[in-house]
């Protein structure tokens, strides 16, 4: 393996607010309202940027030069990779979403285990540094708090969780929703060069090129419901957004040799037969177009109705699961972290 390389494995902070003012949740805007300009001011804390975007009536997909982020009414999912910093977005969104009249009422951290580790900045060093951040950042009503790292079998697959909530929201609102993480390691090598823009092709737009890879790897088969939202990178390496209704579902590339990655994330409600019935056959599909030797796949969700479907979609594609962990936290609800090797290993 090389020494050193892109870091794939993304940090992952969602968090919620609650406001009194209905008139601008019931049009879905809350924090939608927020400017480009205050976005950015975030980002550039965080180290990255803007490099595609896509709305529709819920919510607010942006494709990050290292990965994404996502807008509701009461929620913002922010996802980078490489050497960000993400943690240090928690300050000003609070500030900016206070100005518009909502107070942060949850919060959810997650992470896989760093390929690099030695590369990332501060708070990142260590999960311990990272929840003495989170803990020093949140305000003092969010009093729930759970820190946990969940194991595997082996020490370089574990999941890290923070999760925090006030009073009111230890049961979170859209209980019925569920998020599922894939997160993919040593690619098939054929299909990563996929991801790799042409010889001579550097003169094409990111976004070009992301239609581009996106046809050709079959992602857009997916879930053809949904609107894409593609980029490809110089010279390798690829993001999506896709967003259908009030769901979204991401993807992200880093194809280089030594260190491949991908991740694809996904959400869905317990209540909807349609997002159920469609999981295992998504899931299946996101894990084809990269073949990987290993894999875990965190699902948070508030009943144990999602995850024993991961297994029913990877197994049959000579998947083995390793080991599954499970544990329960403040506004999360049941996180389940599952690891995952090809047979042929």
């Amino acid at each position: 393996m090389a020494m050193s390389g892109f870091e794939g494995y993304e940090k992952r902070l969602e968090l919620h607010f609650f406001g009194d003012d209905p008139a601008m949740l019931d049009n879905n805007l809350g924090l939608r309202l927020l400017d480009f300009e205050s976005l950015e001011q975030v980002l550039n804390a965080v180290q990255c940027t803007v490099v595609s975007a896509v709305a529709n009536q819920y919510f607010d997909a942006y494709v990050l030069s290292e990965s994404s982020l996502f807008v509701y009414p009461t929620k913002i999912i922010i996802k980078t990779c490489g050497t960000t910093q993400l943690l240090k977005s928690i300050r000003p969104l609070i500030h900016y979403a206070c100005n518009l009249g909502l107070s942060l009422c949850s919060c959810r951290y997650t992470r896989g285990t760093f390929i690099f580790p030695k590369a990332q900045p501060s708070p990142h060093t260590s999960f311990k540094e990272e929840v003495i951040c989170l803990e020093d950042a949140l305000p003092n009503n969010l009093c729930y708090r759970k820190a946990s790292v969940m194991p595997s079998k082996t020490t370089t697959n574990s999941w890290h969780v923070f999760t925090a909530s006030d009073e009111s929201h230890i049961i979170p609102n859209d209980h019925d929703i569920y998020t599922v993480e894939v997160c993919m390691t040593d690619l098939d090598r054929v299909l990563a060069r996929k991801f790799f823009l042409p010889p001579g092709g550097g003169n094409k737009s990111g976004d070009v090129a992301g239609k581009e890879m996106t046809k050709i790897t079959g992602i857009g088969d997916i879930n053809p419901r949904a609107m894409i939202c593609d980029f490809a990178f110089d010279p390798c390496g690829y993001s999506m957004n896709g967003i259908h209704n009030d769901r979204y579902s991401t993807i992200h590339v880093t194809p280089e040799d030594g260190f491949s990655y991908a991740s694809f994330e996904c959400v869905g409600s317990i209540f909807d037969d349609d997002d159920i019935e469609h999981l295992v056959g998504t899931l299946r599909k996101a894990v084809q177009v990269f073949r990987p030797a290993t894999l875990s796949v965190s699902t948070t969700c508030a009943s144990h109705e999602v995850w024993p479907r991961v297994t029913h979609a990877l197994e049959p594609l000579g998947l083995k699961c390793r080991s599954c962990a499970a544990d329960e936290f403040p506004a999360a609800g049941s996180i389940v972290f599952q690891t995952y090797t090809a047979r042929r290993k």
